[in-house]
């Protein structure tokens, strides 16, 4: 089992910027695909960024390339999104999710899921 657990969410101005951390434990996470999603009140989850195990490989929605950008680091068992350049459309709830191989911008809902943290953006 993999427990995940986001952080560094929080009020920012439009423009501002954030970073999520996601701390994973119960057992390494270095094979394993790592993936941010946000859900807005009213709306369904959707896909924001992704990394491949080795990070080698990114996939970003089109709404957050050039903005946003995901990292890991495998030592520390943690994934991130630093997000730049905040606009009021980012507030939503956040939320990583892990699945064991390669898996390009997939995730199931059967994967491992945060239980997601707030990123506010006020004008």
């Amino acid at each position: 089992q993999v427990q995940l657990v986001e952080s560094g969410g929080g009020l920012v101005q439009a423009g501002g910027s954030l970073r999520l951390s996601c701390a994973a434990s119960g057992r390494t996470i270095s094979s394993y695909s790592l993936g941010w999603f946000r859900q807005a009140p009213g709306k369904a989850r959707e896909f924001v960024a992704a990394i491949s195990w080795s990070g080698g490989n990114t996939y970003y929605a089109d709404s957050v390339k050039g903005r946003f950008t995901i990292s890991r680091d495998n030592a520390e068992n943690t994934g991130y999104l630093q997000m730049n350049s905040l606009r009021l459309e980012d507030t939503a709830v956040y939320y990583c999710a892990a699945r064991a191989g390669y898996s390009g911008s997939y995730f199931s809902p059967n994967d491992y899921w945060g239980q997601g943290t707030q990123v506010t953006v006020s004008s």
